[in-house]
C-alpha cells in the first residue's frame, strides 16, 4: 500500500428498511452504549416503500473518512458513527478483488479511509425512524465491504451503538430488541421473531402529518423521560414485560385483535411518558388525535379492532390494517376526512399506489364524492391540507447488497459522492 502503487477505490452498496415499533424503546440505561430501559418490538416495513441505501467506498487515496447524506455533507465526528465504524474495522477481514487487482490486509482496514454516501427515500429526522435505516445500513455495508463474518444478531448489537432502533433493521418481519442484562451490552440485541411472509395480510399506511424536524429530538427526549417521569419506571418494570409476552403471542398466531389492543396501548402510553416529562414533551398534534379518533370511532363501531395505530416520536400516524379490504375502507375514511391540498390524488399516495384504485379512488372526483363514514356524528368537517401525504407499505425484508453498479451512490472515478 505505498505511495507509488495505483490508486484505486473498493465500494459496496447495500439497502436497509426503516422499522415501526409497536411496542415501544424510550429510555436508556446507559446513554454512551445506547441500552434501552426495556425490550421493544417492531415490525419491519418493505424497503421498496421506505429504505436507506448506502454506498461505502475505500481508497488509499483518501486522507479522511467522509459521509454524504442525502447529498449533503455532514460531519463524520459524532461519537454514534464512529463507534460503528470502530467496531466494524475490528472486525475486518483480508479482501481481495481479482477483477480489479485489490488486495487488501485485515491489519490494513484501520488505515484506510472511507466515504459514505447514503440516501432516504423518505424525509429524514421526521418521526419515521430514518436513523435507524440509515445506522442499520451502514453498519451492514460497511460490513460487506470489509468481509466481516458476524451473524445478525452481532452485527444488530453494532448498529445498536449508532441509533438503538437501528439494530431492529436488520432483520425483516417482526422483530424484538432484547434489552439484555449484561453492563457492556453485550447482550442488547436484536432477534427475528418472525419473517415477512408470515403475517403477509397487514398492510399499513402512513399520514405523514408533517415532515419537518421535530422540535425534541428522540436523544434529549428520552434523557429528560428517564431523569424526571416516574411513569416511565412502571412502565419500563411492570407494564412492558408482561406486553411484550403478549405481543410475542399475537404476533405469533396473527391475532389482530390483541395485536391492535395492545399497538394502540402502547403507542397511548409512550405519549402519556412523553407528557409526563417535565418539561413536558409534545409530538403528536391536532391532526395526529384526530387521526386516533378516526380510528377508534371505527373500531368501535364494528366491536373488534379494523386498524391499530402507533405514533413514534413525532406527529405522524402508521395504520395497520388487518387486511386490503380494510385497508382499502380505512383509506376512504382518511381521504373522506383529510382529502389533498391539490387536485393531485397521485403525489399524494407514495408507495404502493395500487392502493387507490382498490379503494375505488382514480380521481380527485372520487375523492369528492366519498359518503360520509356512518360512523362520524360530525360529517361536514374535512381538514384539507392537514396531511401532507400517505405512504402505503407493509412488513417487508431486512437489508441486502445492491450488486448493480448504478445503484451505486459514489462515483467509483472520483470516490465522491455522485453529483457533488
Amino acid at each position: 500500500m505505498g505511495a507509488t502503487e495505483p490508486q484505486w477505490v473498493l465500494m459496496a452498496t447495500g439497502r436497509s428498511p426503516t422499522n415501526i415499533a409497536v411496542i415501544k424503546y424510550w429510555g436508556k440505561r446507559d446513554e454512551a452504549l445506547i441500552l434501552p430501559v426495556n425490550d421493544s418490538i417492531s415490525v419491519t416495513l418493505d424497503p421498496d416503500h421506505l429504505s436507506a441505501t448506502t454506498t461505502v467506498a475505500a481508497s488509499p487515496s483518501f486522507p479522511s473518512d467522509r459521509m454524504w447524506l442525502n447529498g449533503k455533507e455532514i460531519a463524520l465526528s459524532g461519537g454514534r458513527f464512529q463507534s460503528c465504524l470502530r467496531e466494524i474495522r475490528k472486525r475486518a477481514r483480508d479482501v481481495e478483488d481479482e477483477k480489479k487487482g485489490i488486495k487488501i490486509k485485515k491489519e490494513d482496514w484501520e488505515k484506510l479511509h472511507v466515504h459514505i454516501a447514503s440516501y432516504n427515500n423518505f424525509p429524514t429526522a421526521a418521526g419515521l425512524a430514518s436513523s435507524a435505516a440509515g445506522l442499520a445500513c451502514l453498519v451492514f455495508t460497511l460490513g460487506k465491504l470489509m468481509n466481516v463474518n458476524e451473524d445478525y444478531g452481532e452485527l444488530s448489537s453494532i448498529a445498536r451503538q449508532g441509533s438503538g432502533s437501528a439494530c431492529r433493521s436488520i432483520y425483516g418481519g417482526f422483530v424484538k430488541w432484547c434489552m439484555g442484562k449484561n453492563d457492556d451490552g453485550s447482550d442488547s440485541m436484536a432477534v427475528q421473531l418472525v419473517d415477512e411472509s408470515h403475517w403477509d395480510d397487514l398492510v399499513i399506511i402512513i399520514a405523514v402529518v408533517s415532515s419537518k424536524q421535530k422540535e425534541t429530538s428522540s436523544t434529549s427526549g428520552m434523557r429528560d423521560t428517564v431523569e424526571t417521569s416516574p411513569l416511565l419506571q412502571y412502565r419500563a418494570q411492570t407494564v412492558v414485560p408482561s406486553r411484550i409476552l403478549k405481543m410475542e403471542d399475537a404476533i405469533k398466531n396473527r391475532d389482530f385483535e390483541s395485536f391492535a389492543r395492545l399497538t394502540c396501548a402502547d403507542s397511548n402510553q409512550f405519549h402519556a411518558v412523553c407528557l409526563d416529562t417535565s418539561p413536558p414533551i409534545f409530538y403528536m398534534n391536532d391532526t395526529s388525535h384526530r387521526i386516533i379518533s378516526l380510528v377508534e370511532k371505527w373500531n368501535h363501531s364494528e366491536g373488534t379492532p379494523q386498524v391499530a395505530y402507533t405514533f413514534d416520536a413525532g406527529p405522524n400516524a402508521v395504520l395497520i390494517a388487518r387486511n386490503r379490504k380494510t385497508a382499502t375502507l380505512l383509506l376512504q375514511r382518511l381521504l373522506y376526512t383529510f382529502p389533498p391540498q391539490e387536485n393531485d390524488l397521485d403525489s399524494y399516495m407514495l408507495g404502493d399506489k395500487s392502493i387507490l384504485s382498490d379503494a375505488g379512488l382514480q380521481s380527485i372526483a372520487d375523492v369528492e364524492a366519498l359518503p360520509a363514514p356512518p360512523e362520524m356524528k360530525a360529517p361536514n368537517q374535512k381538514f384539507k391540507g392537514d396531511v401532507s401525504y400517505f405512504i402505503c407499505s407493509r412488513p417487508g425484508a431486512g437489508p441486502k447488497v445492491l450488486t448493480d453498479e448504478s445503484h451505486a451512490l459514489i462515483d467509483s472515478a472520483t470516490g465522491l459522492a455522485k453529483g457533488v
